[in-house]
């Protein structure tokens, strides 16, 4: 009789590498045992055999690929690739994992509560407060160790997850040489089958109370909570640029769904959108989560490397099963390395966890919250003592919960949450648009609008536009970015500056964005400063020349109202114009200006929390290439 793979795995774990899974939908769990290989970057993964797959473990270090900040810790982007394979079912292989006793000693957290709390206090006041993003994950690790052999303890630990966990993306272990992983995920980041491309952002979580009682109140104040609702909205934007640069329709969202595990629950969108990219470049362009990162991306990564005293080895990266469908096509599917313990050669636990801190986050909490979730893990593995609950309900069941979180839907944007085809403007269509690119891939989801207005839409970052590609758009749109529009010293400031200014010298219609509306309101005179609470995923009913819009606002700074003009032309052909305002009293702020061929707005058009945003956008550009549909021009001088 044929000896199983699991057998062989289970007769002498340490012999060889290995990696046993179990994925959401699946019947059966699966055993890979196969070759490893250490590469420099994502395009060199292996091609998977037929009936071979191969695994990668991606690490957070892997997203200077991107060109984005990590601590170099040195963990290799690893790939297991197959040399046997088979699949088992989940009861026996529940019956076959070890149960024996992991001894774990010398259990500590690597930064202590007062250090994690002043640094959360530091990244509100000096990131967030100063307009360096919407929210940032900053994590900490609980560091123990054992003697047990690694590739033991995670089959051991394994069991217990398989036992006692239930509805995660993933349940795995993968044993490597000097690098062992044992979790249970709960979250998709990326998938590609045939031209489907999925993410699945969670933010949220709901933690089971002791007693049913408190189960159904508890849990209708959480789907009611605005910060929950916020954060996920924000990471929902984020992952929405993502889908933008890579699907050629820009993706759709569905959902508010729930995720429920046994001791919590989460809430979820699913993305979707069409692509024909190769499912290395998916994975490159989406390193990495923004639910375990921040947003904006590359600014977020800058922020941890600030703010994480060590690198992250695999937290927040990513596991990645690369095989073939039933047409032999490649096909992906990545979870996000979170609720994972990592074991290193000599039996060092690392695991971590991360808050999502946001403008009004509280440090203790964000403490806590840390804490809980570490814990969380090592209990999920057995080895903390679990909440043993004495009831079992399923959430989505109780009355108005569908309708509480389909409620969320109704203040969105109907753009992104319906399916997406060109409607193309016979004023707009085949007009080319440059989008300079200010560090934040809002851009992207901006470009799908305007193709969406039949334009064609290029996306350049500032650094890479020349004064001649930018003079020869038909159209010049600056987009949104972090930092202090008044910091003239930073080369992205004033690059953004130049430009504008440029298409200002040639009379060339241009429009700014968010960060770029603050440098233009600047050249028009107007006092910016700092708003005292940041909006950051903020939605506004806002005023603009009489038309009402709920618009999504990602922003530290504002332009104060007063007399705005702005120098256009060159020379003997010079003059001022006159710019009109729309403001928001409730704020004393500039939410949007326009001129002959010149508008800005502060919010953002594109934002999923932008319900009038195509709307908006499409006026906006209309506007500056052909002048107000209604209400005349304003007035120049």
């Amino acid at each position: 009789m044929r000896r199983s793979l699991l057998s062989a795995v289970l007769d002498d774990p340490t012999a060889q590498a290995w990696a046993v899974l179990w994925r959401e939908g699946q019947e059966q769990a699966e055993v890979l045992v196969g070759e490893v290989r250490d590469l420099e970057v994502l395009a060199e993964l292996p091609a998977p055999a037929e009936g071979l797959p191969v695994l990668a473990m991606v690490p957070f270090r892997q997203v200077t690929e991107r060109g984005f900040a990590a601590h170099d810790d040195g963990a290799p982007l690893r790939a297991l690739v197959a040399t046997a394979y088979e699949r088992v079912g989940v009861d026996e292989l529940v019956a076959a994992l070890p149960q024996g006793e992991v001894g774990v000693t010398d259990e500590r957290f690597s930064v202590s509560d007062d250090d994690y709390a002043a640094t959360v206090t530091r990244v509100i006041e000096d990131e967030i407060g100063r307009g360096e993003g919407a929210n940032f994950v900053i994590r900490r690790d609980v560091l123990a160790r054992t003697t047990t052999p690694p590739a033991l303890a995670a089959l051991t630990w394994l069991r217990t997850l398989l036992t006692d966990e239930r509805s995660a993306y993933w349940t795995f272990a993968v044993h490597t040489p000097g690098h062992t992983l044992v979790g249970a995920t709960p979250e998709r980041h990326v998938s590609v089958s045939g031209d489907r491309v999925r993410m699945n952002p969670i933010s949220g979580t709901f933690r089971h109370p002791e007693q049913e009682q408190d189960l159904e109140p508890s849990f209708r104040r959480f789907v009611a909570d605005t910060k929950e609702t916020e954060e996920l909205f924000m990471v929902v934007d984020e992952e929405m640029k993502m889908m933008s640069r890579i699907c050629s329709d820009g993706g759709r969202i569905t959902g508010p769904y729930l995720k429920q595990m046994a001791h919590l629950t989460h809430t979820e969108y699913l993305l979707d959108g069409r692509s024909e990219a190769d499912p290395r470049d998916v994975l490159r362009l989406t390193m990495f989560a923004p639910t375990v990162t921040g947003s904006p991306m590359e600014n977020a990564c800058t922020v941890i490397t600030r703010h994480e005293p060590t690198g992250r080895g695999y937290y927040s990266g990513v596991l990645a099963l690369l095989d073939r469908d039933e047409d032999g096509a490649e096909q992906l599917d990545a979870p996000i390395l979170i609720r994972t313990a990592h074991v290193d050669a000599e039996g060092t636990i690392t695991v971590s966890a991360g808050a999502t801190l946001v403008r009004h986050s509280d440090p203790r909490s964000e403490v806590a919250e840390t804490a809980a979730k570490a814990r969380g893990v090592l209990a999920a593995l057995g080895l903390r003592p679990r909440r043993e609950l004495s009831y079992d309900v399923r959430l989505d069941r109780l009355p108005g919960v569908a309708d509480a979180l389909a409620a969320r839907n109704e203040s969105l944007s109907p753009f992104w949450l319906s399916p997406q085809g060109s409607r193309p403007d016979p004023d707009l269509a085949g007009r080319h648009v440059l989008l300079v690119d200010a560090e934040d891939m809002w851009t992207q989801m901006l470009a799908h609008m305007v193709r969406h207005f039949g334009m064609v839409a290029e996306v350049a970052r500032w650094d890479r536009v020349g004064d001649e590609e930018a003079a020869a758009a038909d159209l010049l749109l600056c987009g949104p970015g972090p930092g202090d529009p008044a910091d003239t010293g930073d080369p992205r400031i004033a690059r953004l500056s130049q430009l504008l200014q440029l298409r200002l010298t040639r009379q060339l219609p241009v429009l700014a964005v968010c960060l770029s509306h603050q440098v233009l309101a600047r050249l028009a005179g107007l006092e910016v400063a700092t708003l005292p609470r940041p909006h950051q995923g903020v939605q506004l009913e806002v005023d603009l020349w009489g038309t009402r819009a709920l618009i999504g606002f990602y922003n530290t700074f504002v332009a104060r109202p007063g007399p705005a003009h702005l120098q256009v032309g060159a020379g003997q052909a010079a003059r001022e114009v006159e710019l009109a305002l729309s403001t928001d009293p409730a704020n004393d702020a500039v939410v949007a200006l326009r001129g002959p061929g010149v508008a800005g707005i502060q919010g953002h058009t594109e934002s999923v929390l932008s319900r009038d945003g195509l709307r908006t956008l499409h006026d906006l550009v209309r506007h500056v290439l052909h002048g107000p549909a209604t209400g005349g021009a304003p007035a120049a001088r």
